[in-house]
């Protein structure tokens, strides 16, 4: 596959999926229209009951895998029950409700060339769907580095927005702490912050819909 697309590395995308059926079009058609090809789209179906499955089923690509999961779980256990299916050296995060530039990806693999670069994050646009209003989530410069002094401070790494390096990722067992509802993303940045360099996208590569429903933060 690495060859059919000048060898890009793979990227795995996990979409984790409960009733995400109203905003799901956007979001799987935002990967589609990637700039970036080599893809593959993890779709984790955590026991939905709306259309979901019917909805990522009409679309004919070879990079959308579908999971139907064993049983429905808590948001992080269905995060890393997905991570087990990815074939990718680097995983991304795009829930049902968010959406991507279409060249989020192709900003953001070059700045894995450095080799103690773990994380790669970017700014992103926070539309709130009640109040149709737009907003950019991060101003001014972005840490890059170790940035764990700056994450303590300041959270900027917002989920919609990373690449991970898959086999640094590998040293978390399990990846996601599952006695967390919300701040599970938060957790794994700062332990990763510890050992490993991030990167960054200055400007908007995603945009993350604030609804009554959300089921994670930023």
């Amino acid at each position: 596959m690495n060859n059919q697309y000048n060898n890009q590395p793979l990227v795995s995308i996990i979409m984790n999926c409960y009733n995400g059926e109203a905003f799901l079009k956007k979001s799987i058609e935002s990967v589609l229209s990637q700039t970036y090809k080599n893809w593959e789209l993890i779709f984790w179906d955590n026991r939905s009951k709306d259309k979901s499955s019917l909805i990522f089923k009409s679309y004919n690509d070879k990079r959308l895998k579908y999971y139907y999961a064993p049983k429905h779980t808590f948001l992080y256990e269905a995060r890393n029950e997905a991570i087990k299916k990815c074939s990718g050296e680097f995983i991304a995060f795009l829930d049902t409700d968010d959406f991507w530039e279409k060249n989020k990806l192709e900003l953001q693999m070059p700045l894995f060339k450095d080799s103690e670069v773990g994380v790669v994050y970017g700014n992103v646009i926070v539309f709130n769907e009640k109040l149709n209003t737009k907003k950019i989530f991060l101003k001014g410069k972005k840490p890059k580095g170790y940035i764990l002094d700056d994450l303590l401070k300041n959270y900027c790494t917002a989920l919609v927005t990373l690449v991970i390096r898959k086999s640094f990722l590998d040293n978390y067992k399990p990846i996601f702490d599952q006695s967390f509802n919300i701040m599970g993303d938060f957790d794994l940045m700062i332990r990763m912050s510890v050992k490993y360099k991030f990167d960054c996208v200055e400007k908007p590569i995603a945009s993350y819909r604030v609804h009554e429903k959300n089921e994670s933060l930023l």
